[in-house]
């Protein structure tokens, strides 16, 4: 990861506002001829001062499904930021992993064993499902060797170290992985030639180019509407009838099209018919991008902050789920946690707001009746928020979990709705 890259960029550019504009800077990674190969991209609609790793990797959903992904990137490979935490995120499903780098840090200093096989573990799944992964310079320390063969970029900090080093470094990542090198933070043409004469291909840094800002709006629906579509996804509608839903609604229709046609999800012809996008993108994504929308839609006096904590319910029931349900129960896990809080979203009764959607009876027996082989899982989900021991305690023995597993599975529903906060 690069230093800031806005310290060089306007102080006096103003941060949107209202919630429906993304402000992120993109900054050229470069080949030996100074051609551009490909971009890093940092959000920037979260202040500089705020600003996390978790907070980079969360634009990947925003940048490639609303925020006019061709202005920013065109064609070109994407360098995104990741925490570790983020790495297994459902957001991740929704993006074709062609053109996507996921940068990863290096762990702690104190790291144990088992975080770093765990790590490998979420690195092996990636790169099946496609995804490039780049380190910085750190993974060439003992204790990563055998993250070396998993890297197919690693990223060397020209501030970072003397220039009578490069060699060596250079050498050493060269014996030890098959990985592309980039010089970033490359301030002089001194340090462009040094790195060039040594064999590497890629640059990145304030001499070849400062930070550009790209400004981008989004659309949201109406939660009525998304809650329309969820509906017929749910009851398994044609992709006729969801067609006819789509017609009758241009954000969403807009929304989807921008989707589904972005450089993230890698199709290779734009598609323009509703029916199409539908039949390309399939139920059951459709229904996971449905919900990340409906969470994130604005509604007239609700707080923002009640779609996070939906966000997080439903990963987090999804997650404890996926120890012991089979895969069906555990999406119905998800959608119990996501509904959870309907009726704050909505501002009407549970039960009213329940009668909207056709859902299983076992998500209604959780949601209504505080019953069936769900309901363990939300009341789970709830005293993790609230800090109730008495209930953590009962239901982590009902459903035989231990404490470590729900606090792990916690932590990685927080970072993952951290993720889709500003999608």
């Amino acid at each position: 990861m690069t230093h800031d890259p806005l310290s060089a960029a306007d102080p006096q550019t103003a941060l949107p506002e209202d919630g429906m504009a993304a402000l992120i800077a993109r900054q050229a990674i470069v080949d030996e001829h100074r051609a551009v190969f490909g971009y890093e991209l940092y959000d920037r609609t979260t202040a500089v001062e705020a600003h996390t790793a978790a907070s980079d990797a969360a634009l990947l959903f925003n940048a490639l499904s609303h925020g006019g992904a061709e202005a920013l990137v065109g064609q070109k490979v994407v360098f995104i930021n990741c925490t570790h935490e983020s790495l297994a995120s459902g957001h991740l499903e929704l993006v074709h992993p062609d053109k996507v780098v996921l940068e990863i840090p290096t762990l702690a200093d104190n790291a144990t064993a088992e975080a770093i096989d765990t790590a490998l573990a979420h690195f092996d799944t990636l790169i099946k499902r496609g995804f490039k992964l780049a380190f910085n310079q750190n993974v060439l320390r003992r204790a990563y060797v055998q993250w070396l063969p998993r890297a197919a970029y690693i990223k060397l900090d020209m501030q970072s170290f003397k220039p009578e080093m490069a060699p060596a470094l250079v050498k050493f990542a060269k014996a030890n992985s098959t990985a592309q090198l980039v010089a970033e933070k490359v301030e002089t043409a001194e340090q462009f030639q040094l790195m060039l004469d040594l064999g590497v291909k890629y640059f990145q840094g304030f001499w070849f180019a400062q930070p550009s800002l790209v400004q981008t709006k989004t659309l949201r629906p109406s939660q009525a509407i998304i809650l329309q579509l969820i509906n017929l996804i749910r009851k398994q509608a044609s992709p006729a009838e969801i067609e006819e839903l789509l017609k009758k609604d241009p954000t969403l229709s807009f929304n989807l099209l921008r989707f589904i046609n972005s450089s993230g999800f890698g199709l290779q012809s734009e598609i323009t018919s509703f029916r199409h996008a539908v039949m390309i993108l399939g139920l059951k994504k459709l229904f996971r991008w449905a919900a990340l929308l409906l969470t994130t839609s604005r509604n007239s006096g609700t707080a923002p902050a009640i779609g996070t904590t939906a966000v997080v319910r439903g990963r987090l029931m999804e997650l404890l789920a996926q120890q012991m349900l089979a895969p069906e129960d555990c999406d119905n896990a998800f959608v119990v946690g996501v509904f959870s809080l309907l009726d704050a979203m909505l501002g009407i009764p549970l039960d009213k707001a329940i009668e909207t959607v056709t859902l299983p009876q076992t998500v209604v027996d959780a949601l209504l009746h505080h019953s069936g082989p769900l309901a363990p899982f939300l009341a789970l989900t709830k005293a993790c928020e609230s800090g109730d021991e008495a209930a953590f305690a009962h239901n982590t023995e009902l459903l035989h979990l231990s404490g470590r597993q729900v606090n792990m599975a916690h932590l990685e529903a927080l970072a993952w709705a951290d993720l889709l906060q500003t999608a």
